[in-house]
């Protein structure tokens, strides 16, 4: 009876460990997290300097992470006024970027895959995307076409915007005392 009693013990613990484990590393990115706007970034997460759970969270997901050297990853899942993105709505993400030599801006979906669509169009970087006269973009998430910058959402309920900052200044990394300036995210039109 002792025996079983000890099985169970080990056999709960084990399950609560684990869980507990996989809920660390499936809902955040780790620590020491930059919170600019809507975006979050986490700095740290491409070096040595990563904490347990950042490491986990990018071996659980096969992803690896930008060093900081080479740049800096920035996740949207919330508009400026704290509401999930919603796929299903317009989207407009639009203003000016931090400096960096190559930015990417890509759409995914809540399990960190591309969203199908028919155009085929997946992201935009910023040796293609079409540009405002006064150095500003706009760029319109939304399941069906629209002119300028359109990003498909394929009619998800929720999606995730990453925007990659490539071979940018240390300083975004290192929360300098210069305020970014990040994009603005806003939602019209939402069923």
């Amino acid at each position: 009876m002792r025996v079983i009693v000890i099985l169970i013990a080990l056999l709960v613990g084990s399950a609560t460990g684990l869980g507990l484990t996989w809920l660390a590393s499936a809902r955040s990115n780790g620590f020491g997290a930059v919170q600019v706007g809507a975006w979050t970034a986490w700095p740290r997460s491409g070096t040595s300097d990563a904490d347990p759970y950042a490491r986990a969270v990018f071996a659980r997901s096969g992803q690896l992470p930008i060093e900081r050297a080479d740049g800096l990853v920035f996740e949207a899942t919330a508009t400026d006024n704290g509401s999930a993105i919603d796929g299903r709505c317009e989207t407009r993400i639009a203003g000016r970027l931090p400096p960096a030599r190559l930015w990417t801006l890509t759409a995914y979906d809540t399990r960190g895959r591309l969203i199908d669509n028919s155009a085929e169009r997946y992201g935009f970087n910023s040796t293609e995307i079409v540009w405002n006269h006064d150095g500003t973009f706009e760029i319109t998430a939304a399941p069906r076409a629209r002119s300028g910058n359109w990003l498909p959402t394929g009619d998800r309920d929720r999606i995730v915007l990453l925007l990659r900052l490539y071979d940018a200044p240390l300083g975004l990394a290192s929360r300098s005392d210069q305020p970014l300036e990040m994009p603005s995210i806003t939602q019209v039109n939402c069923p």
